[in-house]
């Protein structure tokens, strides 16, 4: 569900957008947010989705989490993704090589990151103030695979569809 308008930023005629592109789109996005543009619901029992934008060729994803609320170690199958902190500020865990095992980076307000296909990562919420965040996703979100990490390997637990405009898994 689009919830204004839909801007050239949001479009992409005849091509999916790269890393740059997701990354500046959620930027904008972002932007938006901050203005008032799109409305923020907090849940403290479960992170809250919005779902602002999809097509053929991405996806935009609003999401609320509150202190302790975290998005599992998960990938996003087929998909290139980019997120920005519109407030508060998230941990990232991500793994980032065999041998170097997850590592961690803190996401303050104003910051975006993009990842390729097969990044995996755990996004979440330590802090006592809400955070806020847009996520672009590229080709639309269709699975993620869920992970744990046992003696220093990345390992595999799950994998589960999504439905295009499903709240599952998304972050």
């Amino acid at each position: 569900m689009l919830l204004h308008a839909p801007s050239p930023a949001l479009t992409f005629p005849g091509s999916a957008p790269d890393l740059a592109d997701l990354t500046a789109l959620t930027r904008r996005i972002a932007a938006d947010v901050r203005a008032g543009i799109h409305e923020v619901q907090v849940d403290p029992e479960r992170r809250w989705y919005r779902r602002l934008h999809g097509d053929d060729f991405v996806d935009v994803w609003l999401i609320s989490w509150a202190t302790e609320q975290a998005a599992e170690l998960h990938d996003h199958a087929g998909s290139l993704g980019a997120l920005t902190v519109v407030s508060g500020r998230l941990t990232e865990e991500f793994w980032s090589a065999p041998g170097a095992g997850l590592r961690t980076r803190t996401l303050h307000a104003g910051r975006s990151v993009g990842f390729g296909v097969g990044h995996v990562h755990e996004v979440s919420n330590p802090s006592a103030d809400t955070a806020v965040s847009v996520h672009a996703y590229s080709p639309p979100l269709t699975a993620m695979s869920y992970y744990d990490v046992t003696g220093g390997r990345l390992r595999r637990t799950r994998s589960e569809l999504t439905e295009p405009g499903s709240t599952q898994g998304v972050g």
